[in-house]
């Protein structure tokens, strides 16, 4: 077990140094949310495009992980959201953001350093492909939801609006580039590639320590029990699903996958909220609930996820 806190123990340190600074004042919000930006804006993008660019597209991009992952995202999508709406007797915007608390993983700030401590050679290719299906299937489908909860029905203008402004991000160019030039075998220049590397070297400890200074900020009211079935949806059932849905694939004769990338379909399952949960949600009303929710994974996520590893190493 102690080997598995040697993989764990940096990456939770390292968001705990990020909120204790934060909450001695070394920095404030403004401070983190200007290293967010950088990260989500600048150092991911390069790592997904390094990522992508280095090899050909059949090599980086897997049709049955990426099956996996977007089935076990809205199976724990659909779950969240029918618990609100029919257990809890939740109106229909509030069950939203059941929803995406069990289903949106932190796949780039927690779940990227993870993975690289643990399966360092398909960590940049994972992260592009959770990356697609958080950025172009998940956020997308939270905010028609959250949209139709407010306004009685998703329109085609809020649809092409949140297209407009996905098709845009930084990271969303940064893959579409990195498709692009894997498909035609193209490789950045030298000069290029080393400052794509050096810039997304940047990402691992930085998105950690945002998370800490993020955690930090977050007011959080008392939600109680209200938002343990969120965090045993995420932490539980999201990876359940997504290893449900690498037993279907197989059964549906997808290609196989080597055993590296199926235990990290199910690890970055387990991770707790993306950090954009609660900022969603503040613009919804409904912050309160959902910090509780995202500062409890978190918390709980460090022995469940370590308890995962524990099982990769000595079960599988």
């Amino acid at each position: 077990m102690l080997a598995i806190f040697d993989i764990t123990g940096p990456i939770f340190i390292t968001i705990f140094v990020g909120y204790l600074l934060t909450r001695v004042g070394m920095f404030d919000r403004a401070g983190i949310q200007a290293i967010g930006r950088f990260v989500i804006n600048l150092a991911l993008p390069a790592l997904v495009l390094k990522a992508l660019s280095a090899n050909r597209f059949v090599e980086v991009i897997s049709g049955p992980y990426l099956f996996a992952y977007a089935f076990g995202s809205f199976v724990a999508l659909a779950v969240g959201y029918l618990w609100g709406r029919r257990i809890s007797g939740k109106e229909r915007l509030p069950s939203t953001f059941y929803a995406m608390g069990a289903s949106c993983a932190n796949s780039g700030f927690i779940g990227y350093p993870i993975v690289a401590l643990t399966f360092p050679a398909v960590a940049g290719v994972t992260l592009a492909m959770n990356m697609m299906i958080e950025n172009i299937l998940l956020i997308p489908a939270v905010i028609l939801l959250a949209e139709r909860s407010r306004l009685g029905a998703a329109s085609w203008r809020t649809a092409r609006t949140l297209a407009r402004k996905i098709a845009t991000t930084p990271l969303f160019v940064a893959i579409v580039i990195g498709v692009a030039m894997s498909g035609a075998d193209i490789k950045l220049p030298v000069v290029l590639a080393r400052t794509v590397d050096l810039v997304a070297a940047a990402s691992g400890s930085l998105t950690l320590f945002v998370i800490g200074g993020t955690l930090a900020g977050l007011k959080v009211s008392r939600a109680g029990f209200a938002v343990l079935p969120i965090v045993v949806f995420k932490l539980l059932v999201h990876p359940l699903a997504t290893a449900l849905g690498l037993f279907l694939g197989a059964a549906l004769g997808l290609p196989a996958i080597d055993r590296e990338l199926q235990m990290t379909a199910i690890l970055v399952s387990a991770l707790p909220m993306m950090s954009i949960y609660t900022t969603l949600a503040m613009q919804y009303g409904h912050e309160d609930m959902s910090a509780l929710a995202l500062l409890a994974a978190t918390v709980v996520s460090f022995f469940s996820v370590s308890g995962l590893l524990w099982a990769f190493r000595n079960l599988v």
